[in-house]
């Protein structure tokens, strides 16, 4: 990859980590998954709200780590706000990585791709209405 496409990846990942779209609380949150990276500590938590079609209404995440893993979360935001829980299925890991677009070690794979595990098994997992108050609780920690 050329210098200069190299030097925009990056940057394009400093603005999600600095300025991350949807970082924070789902209002109406009716699914949510959280994980981390035992290798480094990495936690991310999505919240998702999904109407009875399968769109996603919303998509926010929170949680704590390196660089890598909160802009791929934040991209993930981005990416499938608004749209349908059956294009995040057809969404790969390969996808993920050329979304995120900077070549990455096979350990900082695992960071970009925790934010996509996470979608994957939030898309699955709905949040009992008596745990929405919990959830809404969760802060960057």
């Amino acid at each position: 990859m050329p210098l200069e496409e190299e030097q925009l990846y990056q940057e394009h990942i400093l603005d999600h980590y600095e300025d991350p779209f949807h970082r924070g609380p789902c209002t109406g949150c009716t699914h949510s998954h959280q994980d981390d990276n035992p290798l480094c500590g990495d936690v991310i938590r999505m919240e998702l709200q999904i109407d009875d079609r399968g769109a996603m209404k919303e998509v926010y995440f929170n949680g704590h780590g390196c660089c890598i893993s909160q802009a791929a979360a934040s991209m993930l935001a981005e990416k499938f706000d608004g749209r349908h829980v059956d294009e995040v299925k057809k969404f790969t890991a390969d996808d993920m990585l050329e979304l995120f677009g900077a070549r990455l070690t096979p350990n900082r794979q695992k960071c970009c791709l925790l934010a996509w595990r996470v979608l994957q098994a939030a898309i699955y997992a709905p949040v009992h209405p008596a745990a929405t108050k919990e959830l809404k609780g969760y802060s960057h920690g």
